[in-house]
């Protein structure tokens, strides 16, 4: 139904609604939405939320993630992912876009624009991707005093706390830190880049009753498990970040060699989403009929 119509947005906030699926028996499977379609289309494929990565949003820019783009660009796509689908969004928040005060900007912003859960990690800018190699990390207490900052400035958001610790510090300093920023009042913990089944269990039973997001990112420092494994080794959620924009941008890099190969698209057309099955996805003759029910604005006759 379109958005445009009070009664069919959602009547619970985004945050509470996360929240929920968050604390529901066994794992959330949250899918990377790099755009309102492919947030469309998760939800019709029975996902309950999705998540709006970094790298995904930077990479559709044709940019590197470094944490170079700012809070109204993110902004941005958290309106048209959380708008298109109205599933609760996690976002990724990278460091927060500067100290204290600057994470408490971010939240607010990212949560009237209709997110409903935001990460933060303990990386220095420049900050990378938490597969990559010589990641530097921040204080344990200055990060502390950002996740206090963003429970603060929320309203409903849910605050997960990543640390990239696991690295540099091993299990024993990943896990001193997420007790930390559990102190300090996140309501979950993403312990990034851990690289085996046996990381992933030793964490989790030394955090026992802590919600737990594992990132399951392809070409990365993680082995491929399935939603299922994650759940039987102590995870509440499991991410697919960048999936979604991998396989969309192959697709496109096919189609431009076939254009240029074969001055066409003809070979192209099985592999494309129809127009009718566009126009259904995106709801058209919902708009359409809705257009055709608003009756035209009569002004008064003055004298």
């Amino acid at each position: 139904m379109p958005y445009l119509v009070s009664d069919d947005l959602p009547a619970v906030s985004a945050g509470r609604r996360f929240r929920s699926l968050m604390e529901r028996k066994g794992i959330l499977g949250i899918p990377g939405a790099h755009n309102g379609m492919a947030s469309l289309q998760a939800k019709a494929a029975g996902f309950e939320a999705v998540y709006l990565s970094g790298a995904a949003m930077t990479a559709s820019m044709g940019l590197p993630d470094l944490g170079i783009i700012t809070v109204d660009e993110v902004a941005f796509f958290i309106r048209q992912v959380a708008r298109s689908s109205g599933l609760p969004v996690l976002v990724d928040g990278d460091t927060g876009y500067g100290e204290a005060l600057n994470v408490m900007h971010m939240v607010r912003v990212f949560e009237e624009a209709g997110a409903g859960a935001v990460h933060i990690e303990d990386q220095l800018l420049p900050k990378k991707c938490g597969h990559l190699n010589d990641k530097k990390l921040a204080d344990a207490y200055d990060m502390a005093a950002k996740v206090a900052a963003a429970a603060r400035a929320r309203r409903d958001l849910v605050i997960v706390a990543r640390t990239d610790a696991a690295a540099s510090e091993g299990i024993d300093g990943a896990v001193a830190r997420a007790k930390l920023y559990l102190e300090a009042g996140a309501d979950a913990i993403f312990p990034e880049a851990l690289t085996s089944a046996e990381m992933f269990r030793a964490f989790a039973e030394r955090m026992p009753g802590v919600p737990l997001l594992a990132n399951m990112t392809e070409f990365g420092r993680t082995p491929f498990f399935a939603a299922s494994e994650f759940e039987a080794m102590g995870y509440r959620m499991v991410i697919w970040p960048v999936s979604s924009l991998r396989v969309a941008n192959k697709a496109q890099e096919i189609l431009y060699e076939t254009l240029v190969r074969e001055g066409g698209t003809q070979s192209m057309v099985p592999r494309m989403q129809t127009r009718a099955e566009l126009y259904e996805l995106i709801g058209l003759h919902d708009y359409e009929t809705l257009d055709r029910s608003i009756v035209a604005t009569v002004l008064p006759h003055l004298p």
